[in-house]
């Protein structure tokens, strides 16, 4: 049975790679999804479709209906979500994307670090499990094929 992940998480750098090669190296039968990585293209998705828009405001709004859209459709299609949230970047779409995807009924994994275990205790709560490493996150999902 192969289940589909959707990696939900900050895009500034290649840690879906690092989960894709985990997997692999697990040999956890898993399709990975995500939001668009390539920053620019996600900030100028709007104006590409729609054309260009009137400010800065409305460019964002119309980026975000259709990065919105994908998000939906893809996360809908997710057997599992992950979202990683870590401390470098502001963790703002993270956020949102475990929140809709604990709203959806999605079996939600978190990983964060010891030290976001208080700013994200409400989310941690709703989500079904809250770990520390990549490596957990895969050994939960590797206990579903045991």
């Amino acid at each position: 049975m192969k289940l589909t992940v959707y990696l939900a998480g900050q895009i500034h750098d290649n840690w879906r790679d690092e989960v894709a090669k985990r997997a692999e190296e697990k040999n956890l039968p898993l399709t990975f999804v995500s939001p668009q990585t390539n920053h620019d293209r996600s900030d100028s998705i709007g104006e590409a479709i729609l054309g260009e828009q009137p400010g800065k405001l409305y460019k964002d709004d119309v980026a975000s209906d259709i990065n919105n859209f994908r998000t939906q459709v893809l996360m809908q299609k997710s057997d599992i979500v992950i979202a990683l949230f870590g401390e470098k970047y502001k963790q703002w779409n993270t956020a949102m994307d475990a929140s809709t995807a604990i709203a959806m009924n999605k079996p939600t994994i978190i990983i964060r670090p010891e030290s976001l275990i208080h700013p994200l205790k409400e989310l941690s709560n709703k989500a079904n499990v809250t770990v520390e490493t990549v490596d957990q996150a895969l050994d939960v999902i590797g206990y579903i094929y045991e």
